[in-house]
């Protein structure tokens, strides 16, 4: 099955962990990178959504990442890497040798700008160094992932605050926020990470989170909450709506580093404040918290801006997903959505995807 480049069958948008699993198994499957199918993908390096993490960030103390389909042929796994590096250069070097590997030409970086219907075709628009070009195609894999879309949440003052808002996705270390008073606001792994950071560097250091936070101790694996949390993404992807938090439903492991934290006191989290002032946060029961800098580790939505001039989007603010592909239009799937989100959920999904690309081409 051949098609001329310029008309690849399958456009697949992103080489993060979700596009670069979806890829490996179009390979297998008989079709030829950049030519049959293409990777587009608008960093500038390897390593997706990775590539642009905070430094102090270290695979030890990330969520766990998966190996890639077939990293075992490389001699590479995330279970021996360095745990000393930073969890940026890690996986970027890893991607780096597994794109290489299976010769998978990922074209970078190239964002994509829309992606729209041409009568029958569908067609990606592609901004890259070179300017911008259409390109037709039969399907396309969106593997966009949420990094490009950092989400805050709104409260009152929110834009009279005086001081920076600083994003997970903005974040880069802990020694630009020196002696500043600092409020950390959200309930995950990120949050924790910044905390344990800013601690000894900030001047005045708050947490705040919107959920009491669970914390599971160390080894404690509740397959049931995971499993529920998995089963409440489906849902809303079945049923269009926007998707919930998987991380509020599955509690925090309690590491000896975040037990430490907390028998410290850094990491023992007050209710959300109910109004932003234009020097620091205030409180349901009136209390006043100074702030220099508010972090928002609040999370990010799908990214999905560029799929706007197919209107799949519901009036519930998701897109309705079933069996990986828009129900909309079957000609668009979705890889690393809903509960493919995690990195283990990615991979599996990776060889069905492809499955049900090639038997979309097949029809034609």
């Amino acid at each position: 099955m051949t098609y001329d480049p310029s008309h690849p069958g399958v456009i697949v948008i992103g080489a993060g962990q979700a596009g670069l699993s979806v890829a490996y198994y179009l390979q297998k499957l008989g079709l030829v990178p950049g030519e049959d199918f293409l990777i587009v993908d608008r960093g500038p390096g390897t390593g997706g959504a990775w590539q642009h993490r905070w430094e102090a960030l270290r695979i030890g103390s990330a969520h766990r990442i998966n190996d890639l389909p077939g990293m075992k042929e490389l001699g590479l796994g995330f279970v021996d890497a360095d745990r000393h590096a930073p969890a940026k250069a890690v996986v970027a070097d890893y991607y780096r040798k597994y794109e290489e590997h299976f010769g998978l030409r990922v074209e970078r970086p190239a964002a994509v700008g829309s992606v729209f219907n041409r009568g029958i075709e569908l067609v990606v628009r592609i901004v890259g160094p070179a300017g911008e070009r259409d390109l037709p195609t039969h399907a396309v894999v969106n593997a966009t992932g949420t990094w490009g879309s950092p989400f805050v949440p709104y409260y009152p003052g929110l834009r009279t605050f005086s001081g920076r808002h600083v994003h997970t996705a903005d974040y880069v270390s802990a020694a630009e926020f020196a002696g500043q008073s600092v409020v950390v606001v959200g309930g995950g792994t990120s949050a924790i990470g910044f905390l344990l950071e800013l601690e000894g560097v900030a001047g005045q250091l708050a947490w705040i989170s919107r959920r009491d936070i669970e914390f599971l101790e160390e080894g404690d694996f509740d397959l049931e909450a995971r499993v529920s949390a998995v089963a409440m993404q489906d849902l809303a992807a079945r049923e269009g709506r926007t998707l919930p938090s998987i991380v509020s439903g599955t509690g925090v492991p309690k590491t000896r580093r975040i037990a430490a934290g907390i028998e410290r006191g850094t990491l023992v989290a007050r209710p959300m404040f109910t109004a932003i002032e234009p020097d620091g946060v205030r409180f349901a029961d009136g209390s006043f918290q100074k702030a220099d800098v508010i972090i928002w580790s609040t999370g990010f939505r799908p990214e999905l801006r560029h799929l706007a001039p197919l209107k799949l989007r519901e009036k519930a603010g998701g897109i309705q997903v079933g069996n990986s592909s828009a129900w909309k239009d079957a000609r668009i799937f979705f890889a690393g959505y809903g509960p493919q989100a995690s990195t283990v959920g990615a991979n599996r999904a990776g060889r069905t995807i492809a499955r049900q690309v090639i038997a979309t081409l097949s029809k034609l």
